[in-house]
């Protein structure tokens, strides 16, 4: 249980951000469209976690989704929601500016 939340959480296996978006990765940025304004990634996806079952559909299953938010909080959230729908590579980047710092 311990591994599964720190999984959930990010702290699991030490991911390499840069090479996941080199290889095509989908960022997907959870915040509110106004957190989102005052800055994000360049080529993110705004999908605000109230919202995010209106955007799934929009995603493909096949792809690689790292979610990013404020804190890590929200992406950790949207990691479970998208896993719960079928979603299979998907990492929780954390807080985007911190996130951005990696790739």
């Amino acid at each position: 249980m311990i591994n599964t939340l720190k999984n959930l959480f990010g702290f699991g296996p030490k991911v390499d951000y840069a090479a996941l978006v080199k290889q095509g990765a989908v960022i997907l940025d959870v915040r509110s469209p106004g957190e989102y304004q005052q800055g994000h990634i360049k080529g993110s996806i705004n999908a605000p976690l109230n919202d995010l079952s209106r955007h799934i559909s929009k995603l493909k299953k096949e792809s690689t989704i790292i979610t990013c938010c404020a804190s890590g909080m929200r992406s950790a959230s949207a990691k479970s929601i998208l896993k719960s729908n079928g979603f299979t590579q998907v990492h929780n980047g954390g807080g985007w500016s911190s996130l951005q710092n990696k790739i």
